[in-house]
């Protein structure tokens, strides 16, 4: 029996078909065995230069035909990416008094961030005993830009814990061009530990103990039921590296 010239085209769709349902049976058993597939995450500056690169190294050496992508973003617009379906991972930051709350998203809590105090070297404060924030009321103070940085609420809450309204003279979401405009003498700062892991030489950084406000890191990815591998094993991942950068930190804090 000879196939009709349609039933020869019949066939060959079906071929054709079966072979690309093949193709995605094979796609979708390394994408869950992490044999496969992609991962795109989105971090704001300080984790980007901190946090991701331990977790990423990690990643790659127990999973290293997962692709992974990650683009720097502050934490509102991360948060948007990941609902718009634009990433899988996002980083993000939260305050004790400001927490964020959005049933769009599902939160894994990394670690605490305090913030130091950071002045000029020659500031007439740089080595005062027992320097408080009301101490640096009349400076002027650097911060994040307000429309996307949420640390300027933390700078907003202690000052005004200290008794003060400070008086902003530049912002920036980069706390390495903050750094310059301290080092400068352009005013002081508040700046989460995260961001200081490179530290000028002529600026002071001082712990201003149970004042010292601080920042809650987390990593976010989209509520619900299913999770995807690739985005499961980087959650644990950053798990592991926000509990042993907190415990370096503390060995840091008891050998000094």
């Amino acid at each position: 029996m000879r196939l009709t010239e349609a039933g020869a085209a019949l066939v060959r769709h079906a071929e054709a078909i079966l072979a690309r349902l093949d193709a995605a049976e094979r796609e979708l058993e390394a994408i869950a065995g992490l044999r496969g597939g992609r991962l795109r995450m989105v971090a704001f500056l300080s984790a980007a230069a901190s946090l991701m690169p331990l977790a990423i190294a990690e990643f790659r050496r127990r999973y290293p035909a997962v692709e992974l992508s990650l683009e720097p973003r502050e934490p509102p617009e991360g948060m948007d990416c990941l609902k718009a379906g634009e990433c899988d991972v996002a980083l993000g930051l939260e305050s004790s008094f400001h927490p964020v709350v959005d049933e769009a998203i599902e939160k894994t809590m990394l670690l605490d961030d305090p913030m130091f105090l950071v002045l000029p070297c020659d500031h007439r404060l740089a080595r005062k005993p027992d320097l408080r924030l009301a101490d640096l009321a009349d400076e002027s103070w650097l911060q994040g830009d307000t429309a996307t940085c949420p640390d300027t609420m933390i700078l907003l809450r202690a000052a005004t814990a200290a008794g003060f309204e400070p008086r902003i003279a530049f912002q920036s979401n980069d706390y390495t061009a903050i750094q310059g405009f301290i080092a400068a003498g352009v005013g002081v700062g508040l700046i989460p530990d995260l961001a200081l892991a490179s530290v000028r030489d002529d600026i002071v950084i001082r712990d201003i103990g149970d004042q010292a406000p601080s920042r809650r890191i987390y990593a976010a990815s989209l509520a619900g039921s299913y999770r995807a591998p690739a985005t499961a094993a980087m959650l644990e991942i950053l798990e592991e590296v926000g509990r042993d950068y907190e415990r370096g930190r503390r060995k840091l804090a008891l050998a000094s």
